[in-house]
């Protein structure tokens, strides 16, 4: 999927909307807590009044919570936000497999428990939020090689699980280091998928060369990317406010916008909304810092031209671009 010549790119708001847990801790069904889901409101009238309508991928936990309902439900009714799917296997129903650092990735279980999960999840979110997801991620990134096929015959559309320059081997998950930033169609039997991907891109004097020799040196030791980017020879920019500073993804939107990327999909965790779930906002200063980021990166995304999407925006241009 590429930018028409007239055409200027967008910007797309994922949110991963789920339970609060000790992300350092092994995988459990139970013992997570739900206390930032009355943050949602929050988040919800920062982004309306910015204009921007911002997705959320709500997993089993949140789907089952009353406030998380209300909140989103009526946000989504309005008009001012989306509800797409983020399954965590751990925590989604049934409950058949093992709960391992493998196992939670989707894409590892056995097929007919993924698509038992995922139905699962679907038909949830269609019956509490009286709408039917048609964007989906998995928890974790974990993609398997049978996914689309099992997302189109759901119904879903799009799938925002690809998170490009990453790789997640090392713990049972998948290999992203080479996947595109564009969208790009999935098709399958059961009818085709647009991945979007999250965005992350690739700065320094190495330019377009970098990502490749990130991931070469990056096999020799974990602090390998931390001193390329000191050295300013290459670095790994992700468009998150989670770990990554305002100006830089200031830097990493205008290295998008020169790629001509259609869509610029940012990302966060609901947690982090509130002080002490994730390690990016531990006190109420990291928080305010947090809105302060979007507040930095919101203005410098006005200032180049580049305005908001919604999914099934991304839909129609994906399928205009197709048939042009």
């Amino acid at each position: 999927m590429e930018l028409a010549a007239d055409e200027r790119p967008r910007f797309w708001v994922t949110i991963d909307t789920e339970e609060d847990f000790d992300w350092t801790a092994p995988f459990a069904r139970t013992g997570y807590s739900l206390a930032s889901v009355p943050a949602l409101a929050d988040c919800q009238g920062y982004f309306e009044r910015a204009g921007v309508r911002p997705i959320y991928l709500v997993d089993w936990p949140i789907v089952a919570d009353d406030r998380a309902v209300e909140i989103l439900g009526a946000a989504q009714t309005r008009g001012d936000c989306e509800i797409g799917a983020q399954l965590h296997p751990w925590v989604t129903p049934p409950h058949d497999e093992d709960v391992s650092a493998r196992n939670s990735y989707t894409g590892n279980l056995a097929l007919d428990l993924q698509r038992a999960k995922m139905t699962a999840l679907r038909d949830a979110i269609s019956t509490r939020f009286a709408m039917t997801p048609i964007v989906y991620r998995a928890g974790r990134y974990g993609l398997g090689a049978n996914t689309a096929t099992m997302l189109a015959e759901l119904g879903f559309r799009c799938d925002t699980s690809v998170r490009s320059g990453f790789d997640y081997r090392a713990g049972h998950g998948p290999d992203y280091r080479s996947t595109s930033l564009h969208p790009w169609w999935v098709r399958t039997e059961a009818g085709a998928v647009l991945e979007m991907p999250v965005t992350t891109v690739f700065g320094g004097l190495l330019g377009r060369a970098g990502r490749h020799i990130y991931h070469c040196l990056a096999r020799n030791g974990t602090h390998v990317g931390a001193a390329l980017a000191r050295l300013g020879m290459v670095e790994r920019i992700a468009l998150t406010p989670e770990g990554i500073p305002a100006e830089r993804a200031c830097k990493a939107i205008d290295l998008a916008i020169d790629l001509r990327l259609p869509v610029l999909n940012f990302s966060f965790h609901s947690p982090s909304l509130q002080p002490g779930n994730t390690p990016y906002v531990r006190t109420p200063a990291d928080l305010d810092l947090f809105y302060r980021w979007w507040d930095v990166v919101l203005n410098h995304l006005a200032q180049r031209g580049v305005e908001p999407t919604t999914a099934a925006q991304i839909l129609t241009m994906a399928e205009h671009n197709a048939t042009a």
